[in-house]
């Protein structure tokens, strides 16, 4: 049973590891903040929990519950700020809002420029 669990702490692990990176070369390669922003929220939430959920078979079970503490903050904060800094980059002019398929915020702040709603 250890070595089950040693196997999958092991790629649950790598796992995490390889979609942390994937998120810091989407960080430094993506052309926007818009994608940015994608590559710094989606893989890194992702690879974080992958990291933790292989910690949690490798330490005892009385480690269980920080290590969901740490899965929760990630969860929640994580979006926080990318909506905050989000709307930053949209208000700041650092968002091409040519290529936004769907310009809500655009609409909500009354801006001349924004797209009409779909149909």
């Amino acid at each position: 049973m250890s070595t089950v669990l040693d196997v999958l702490s092991a790629v649950l692990l790598l796992s995490g590891a390889a979609f942390c990176l994937l998120g810091a070369i989407g960080l430094l390669r993506f052309p926007d903040t818009v994608s940015r922003l994608h590559a710094a929220s989606k893989a890194q939430t992702l690879g974080v929990l992958l990291i933790l959920l292989g910690t949690a078979f490798q330490v005892p079970v009385s480690y269980g519950l920080v290590l969901l503490l740490l899965a929760l903050f990630q969860l929640v904060t994580v979006p926080v700020t990318g909506q905050i800094v989000g709307r930053t980059a949209y208000r700041t002019g650092a968002v091409r809002r040519g290529r936004l398929v769907v310009d809500e915020l655009g609409r909500r702040l009354g801006r001349e420029d924004a797209p009409p709603p779909p149909e």
